[in-house]
């Protein structure tokens, strides 16, 4: 199993269980909040302070990292049931290494820092999937970048299209059909590359039969793009 799909799994087991304890994690951690924002907004911005995490309920959120360039890097996609946010607390409002933004309507629980610690000391036989789910995040954005500074374009394409199916796909005749539509500059950003670039690949796939497209949907199919990423 690959670690994008045993991430995601852990993030299902951890929705129920915050969903089954809410009320009373709320009488001891008072600060937990459910809030909702809609499509482009953001839960945190890079740079800013802040001593909450935040624990995604419904809804896809984009985390991004600005270059001094002022190039912009999409990190990672993440899903319902992640927490993110900074757990080193070594100052009273640490300041934030990326920005998270809501890709679509989002709704997620805000916790106070000193809250969340008082949720993994009590409740211990959750707190190992949290550390799990967020170390294989880490480690899915050190290979991201790994590969970026690797492989050429059109091996991340296909790399990234893959992790995309196992994360958010449906399947469908082709293969797998993206629940999260993204745009080629969106894409592009994901993949570490021009929006040309990956609009020549994405282009070339198709007249292969490797993904289809429409404004509103990419189908993928999995089976020609493995045989593509182990091709050399």
């Amino acid at each position: 199993m690959s670690s994008s799909k045993h991430d995601h799994i852990k993030a299902e087991f951890l929705n129920p269980l915050l969903e089954q304890n809410l009320q009373q994690w709320k009488q001891i951690c008072p600060s937990i909040q459910e809030i909702e924002i809609p499509d482009k907004h953001f839960l945190y911005r890079q740079g800013e302070s802040c001593a909450n995490l935040f624990w995604i309920k419904e809804g896809i959120v984009k985390l991004t990292y600005l270059t001094i360039q002022g190039n912009e890097l999409t990190l990672a996609l993440i899903k319902s049931g992640c927490v993110i946010g900074q757990l080193q607390h070594d100052c009273a409002k640490p300041i934030m290494q990326e920005s998270a933004q809501a890709l679509g309507k989002v709704s997620f629980y805000r916790i106070e820092y000193e809250d969340f610690r008082k949720l993994i000391y009590r409740w211990p036989e959750w707190s190992w999937a949290v550390f799990e789910t967020m170390s294989n995040r880490q480690q899915q954005i050190e290979r991201k970048l790994r590969t970026i500074l690797t492989q050429p374009v059109g091996k991340r394409v296909v790399a990234t299209l893959l992790d995309l199916a196992q994360l958010f796909g449906t399947r469908c005749k082709h293969g797998y059909s993206l629940e999260v539509f993204l745009t080629q500059q969106e894409l592009a950003d994901l993949v570490g590359a021009s929006r040309s670039v990956v609009s020549t690949i994405m282009n070339e796939f198709r007249n292969r039969g490797l993904l289809d497209y429409t404004r509103e949907q990419i189908c993928i199919n999995d089976a020609a793009l493995i045989n593509e990423q182990s091709f050399d």
